[in-house]
């Protein structure tokens, strides 16, 4: 059963209620926002695979591979469990092109700047659900400034979990800092082949050290740490295309011997190469 929200809107509201989610790993080019109402399972959002329950709330970034696939008892055939999610589908510029771009609006593009990863919400207002679901009675310009305001609310909540790794998309976003950008644009063209930190310092005319320092402060953690966490989502995203080519994968994605690449999947994605293969093909 659907209820759906659709006519003579720039942005659709569905309610969706079946046995179990739909078992298909896919992508679209709106953004999407989600609240399960019922059901768990497991959630695939890019190279992300963590377990989810009801109540959760997550916005997914345009052309961002995602799936959420029931436990194996909402498919047998005595099941009297059922799936339930709230979705809202919206392009970018569906207020038009420049909406985001006022000054009053920056929060929410910044939310959208975070999504291309995926993002679970913590510690949403109790109300937040009933909100959410009450967009589906709503109307014009109530239900646009109803939705607009759960979207302000999720760019400042405090409380976030963002889901698959820059690496998995390999999309170039701009962060309208000429520094930052030159940095990342060198980093994604190049991550393939040895990289130091002392390669990228040279790009953004800052010394080793000096360069160093900033990163981390930047970004909380190393550069190499980072560099190896690009590297791990392409290989991640190489492994769910084709799940028989472990030791190519390594090498395609930047590493240059097959123990260290092991090692550095395991630190990042908390299993082996084969354990997230053995998972993603489980659909």
């Amino acid at each position: 059963m659907d209820r759906t929200s659709t006519e003579n809107r720039s942005f659709t509201i569905k309610q969706n209620t079946a046995k179990h989610f739909l078992k298909v790993w896919h992508y679209h080019p709106e953004f999407e926002l989600v609240m399960i109402q019922k059901s768990q399972g497991t959630r695939f959002i890019g190279d992300s695979i963590h377990k989810f329950t009801e109540g959760e709330v997550v916005l997914i970034g345009k052309n961002l591979p995602h799936m959420w696939l029931n436990d194996d008892i909402y498919f047998e055939g005595d099941s009297k469990l059922e799936a339930q999610a709230l979705a809202v589908h919206f392009d970018q510029n569906f207020l038009g092109q420049d909406f985001f771009g006022r000054p009053e609006m920056h929060q929410i593009a910044g939310l959208l700047h975070r999504a291309r990863c995926g993002i679970r919400f913590n510690g949403l207002k109790d109300d937040f659900d009933h909100r959410m679901q009450n967009l589906l009675k709503l109307d014009g310009f109530e239900q646009l400034m109803g939705f607009l305001s759960l979207l302000n609310e999720l760019a400042v909540c405090p409380s976030f979990d963002l889901l698959s790794s820059t690496g998995f998309s390999m999309e170039f976003h701009s962060t309208n800092d000429r520094g930052l950008d030159k940095m990342y644009a060198y980093v994604f063209k190049n991550f393939k082949n040895p990289i130091h930190s002392r390669d990228v310092a040279e790009v953004v005319h800052m010394n080793p050290s000096s360069f160093s320092r900033y990163f981390k402060r930047m970004h909380r953690k190393t550069f190499t740490r980072y560099l190896n966490e690009i590297r791990i989502g392409y290989a991640c995203k190489l492994l769910i295309e084709d799940s028989s080519r472990i030791t190519t994968v390594c090498f395609e994605s930047g590493f240059n011997n097959v123990s260290n690449f092991n090692r550095q999947f395991r630190a990042i994605m908390g299993m082996t190469p084969s354990q997230y293969v053995k998972k993603c093909h489980r659909v």
